[in-house]
Protein backbone atom coordinates (compact mmCIF):
# COMPACT_ATOMS: atom_id res chain seq x y z
CA UNK A 1 0.00 0.00 0.00
CA UNK A 2 2.00 2.97 1.23
CA UNK A 3 5.51 3.45 2.49
CA UNK A 4 5.54 4.96 5.92
CA UNK A 5 4.48 8.43 5.08
CA UNK A 6 4.82 11.72 6.77
CA UNK A 7 2.32 13.23 9.05
CA UNK A 8 4.62 16.15 8.30
CA UNK A 9 3.20 17.04 4.92
CA UNK A 10 0.26 18.49 6.82
CA UNK A 11 2.16 18.75 10.11
CA UNK A 12 -0.42 16.32 11.47
CA UNK A 13 0.26 15.46 15.10
CA UNK A 14 -2.84 13.39 15.84
CA UNK A 15 -5.40 11.18 14.17
CA UNK A 16 -8.64 12.62 12.83
CA UNK A 17 -11.30 13.25 15.47
CA UNK A 18 -13.32 10.26 14.35
CA UNK A 19 -14.24 7.98 11.52
CA UNK A 20 -17.92 8.22 10.70
CA UNK A 21 -18.21 5.15 8.47
CA UNK A 22 -18.71 2.06 10.68
CA UNK A 23 -16.92 -0.27 8.22
CA UNK A 24 -13.89 2.05 8.07
CA UNK A 25 -13.90 2.20 11.87
CA UNK A 26 -13.99 -1.61 12.08
CA UNK A 27 -11.12 -1.87 9.57
CA UNK A 28 -8.91 0.55 11.51
CA UNK A 29 -9.70 -1.09 14.85
CA UNK A 30 -9.32 -4.70 13.68
CA UNK A 31 -6.27 -4.64 11.43
CA UNK A 32 -3.75 -3.29 13.94
CA UNK A 33 -1.53 -6.28 14.57
CA UNK A 34 -4.04 -8.75 13.21
CA UNK A 35 -3.53 -8.70 9.45
CA UNK A 36 -3.81 -12.22 8.00
CA UNK A 37 -0.67 -13.96 6.77
CA UNK A 38 -1.85 -15.97 3.79
CA UNK A 39 -1.82 -15.96 0.00
CA UNK A 40 -4.63 -13.35 -0.27
CA UNK A 41 -4.59 -11.40 3.00
CA UNK A 42 -6.93 -8.64 1.84
CA UNK A 43 -9.52 -11.24 0.77
CA UNK A 44 -9.26 -13.01 4.13
CA UNK A 45 -9.47 -9.74 6.07
CA UNK A 46 -12.39 -8.46 3.98
CA UNK A 47 -14.51 -11.45 5.05
CA UNK A 48 -14.43 -10.15 8.64
CA UNK A 49 -16.14 -6.96 7.51
CA UNK A 50 -18.64 -8.49 5.09
CA UNK A 51 -17.06 -6.79 2.09
CA UNK A 52 -14.99 -7.91 -0.88
CA UNK A 53 -11.23 -7.82 -1.30
CA UNK A 54 -11.35 -4.97 -3.84
CA UNK A 55 -13.54 -2.87 -1.55
CA UNK A 56 -11.18 -3.34 1.40
CA UNK A 57 -8.20 -2.30 -0.73
CA UNK A 58 -10.14 0.73 -2.02
CA UNK A 59 -11.14 1.76 1.51
CA UNK A 60 -7.56 1.51 2.80
CA UNK A 61 -6.30 3.46 -0.22
CA UNK A 62 -8.96 6.15 0.35
CA UNK A 63 -8.13 6.44 4.07
CA UNK A 64 -4.45 6.90 3.18
CA UNK A 65 -5.30 9.47 0.49
CA UNK A 66 -7.60 11.52 2.72
CA UNK A 67 -5.19 11.46 5.68
CA UNK A 68 -7.30 9.26 7.96
CA UNK A 69 -4.37 6.82 7.90
CA UNK A 70 -0.82 7.98 7.47
CA UNK A 71 0.57 4.49 7.04
CA UNK A 72 -0.62 0.96 6.31
CA UNK A 73 2.03 -1.71 6.27
CA UNK A 74 4.26 -3.95 8.34
CA UNK A 75 6.73 -2.80 10.96
CA UNK A 76 10.09 -4.52 10.92
CA UNK A 77 12.72 -4.59 13.64
CA UNK A 78 15.68 -3.21 11.71
CA UNK A 79 18.18 -4.39 14.31
CA UNK A 80 17.01 -7.99 14.14
CA UNK A 81 17.52 -7.82 10.38
CA UNK A 82 21.11 -6.53 10.78
CA UNK A 83 20.25 -2.86 10.33
CA UNK A 84 19.76 0.04 12.68
CA UNK A 85 17.28 2.71 13.60
CA UNK A 86 17.34 5.89 15.59
CA UNK A 87 15.03 8.67 16.65
CA UNK A 88 16.07 12.00 15.15
CA UNK A 89 15.00 15.60 15.58
CA UNK A 90 15.54 18.96 13.95
CA UNK A 91 14.85 22.59 14.82
CA UNK A 92 13.04 23.82 11.71
CA UNK A 93 11.98 27.45 11.21
CA UNK A 94 8.17 27.52 11.18
CA UNK A 95 8.07 29.30 7.83
CA UNK A 96 10.14 26.50 6.27
CA UNK A 97 8.51 23.54 8.02
CA UNK A 98 6.46 22.27 5.07
CA UNK A 99 9.41 22.35 2.68
CA UNK A 100 11.77 20.64 5.11
CA UNK A 101 9.10 18.06 5.99
CA UNK A 102 8.79 17.18 2.32
CA UNK A 103 12.56 16.87 1.89
CA UNK A 104 12.98 14.73 5.01
CA UNK A 105 9.99 12.52 4.22
CA UNK A 106 11.32 11.82 0.72
CA UNK A 107 14.26 9.88 2.16
CA UNK A 108 13.48 6.14 2.07
CA UNK A 109 15.20 5.73 5.46
CA UNK A 110 12.58 7.95 7.14
CA UNK A 111 9.89 5.76 8.65
CA UNK A 112 7.63 8.55 9.82
CA UNK A 113 7.87 12.24 10.49
CA UNK A 114 5.87 14.42 12.84
CA UNK A 115 5.69 17.91 14.29
CA UNK A 116 6.13 18.73 17.97
CA UNK A 117 5.66 21.94 19.94
CA UNK A 118 9.28 22.16 21.10
CA UNK A 119 12.54 23.81 20.07
CA UNK A 120 13.23 20.56 18.22
CA UNK A 121 9.94 20.71 16.35
CA UNK A 122 10.41 17.97 13.73
CA UNK A 123 10.93 14.38 14.84
CA UNK A 124 11.39 11.29 12.70
CA UNK A 125 12.66 7.73 12.84
CA UNK A 126 15.51 6.62 10.61
CA UNK A 127 15.89 2.94 9.73
CA UNK A 128 18.81 1.66 7.65
CA UNK A 129 20.00 -1.75 6.41
CA UNK A 130 23.32 -1.35 8.25
CA UNK A 131 24.31 0.44 11.46
CA UNK A 132 26.70 2.64 9.45
CA UNK A 133 23.78 3.78 7.34
CA UNK A 134 22.42 5.99 10.11
CA UNK A 135 25.35 8.42 9.97
CA UNK A 136 25.14 8.48 6.18
CA UNK A 137 21.39 9.20 6.21
CA UNK A 138 21.85 11.95 8.81
CA UNK A 139 24.59 13.57 6.68
CA UNK A 140 22.45 13.42 3.53
CA UNK A 141 19.42 14.92 5.31
CA UNK A 142 21.59 17.72 6.71
CA UNK A 143 23.00 18.41 3.24
CA UNK A 144 19.54 18.41 1.64
CA UNK A 145 17.89 20.64 4.27
CA UNK A 146 20.79 22.81 5.39
CA UNK A 147 19.81 22.08 9.00
CA UNK A 148 21.47 19.97 11.68
CA UNK A 149 19.93 16.61 12.59
CA UNK A 150 20.12 15.43 16.20
CA UNK A 151 20.21 11.61 16.42
CA UNK A 152 19.04 9.92 19.62
CA UNK A 153 20.05 6.25 19.48
CA UNK A 154 18.25 3.74 21.67
CA UNK A 155 19.84 3.15 25.08
CA UNK A 156 17.21 0.74 26.37
CA UNK A 157 14.22 -0.90 24.74
CA UNK A 158 10.72 -0.91 26.14
CA UNK A 159 7.78 -2.63 24.51
CA UNK A 160 4.55 -0.70 24.65
CA UNK A 161 1.86 -1.89 22.30
CA UNK A 162 0.06 1.01 20.69
CA UNK A 163 -3.43 0.34 19.45
CA UNK A 164 -5.41 3.28 18.17
CA UNK A 165 -9.18 3.10 18.46
CA UNK A 166 -11.15 4.91 15.83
Amino acid sequence: MSRAGPEAAGARTHAPAGIADPVDRAIVNALQGEFPLCERPFAAAAERFGIGEDELIARVDRMISDGTLTRFGPLFDAQKLGGAFTLAAMAVPAADFERVAGVVSAFPEVAHNYARDHALNMWFVLATPTPEGIDDAVARIEAATGLPVHAFPKEREYFVELRLVA
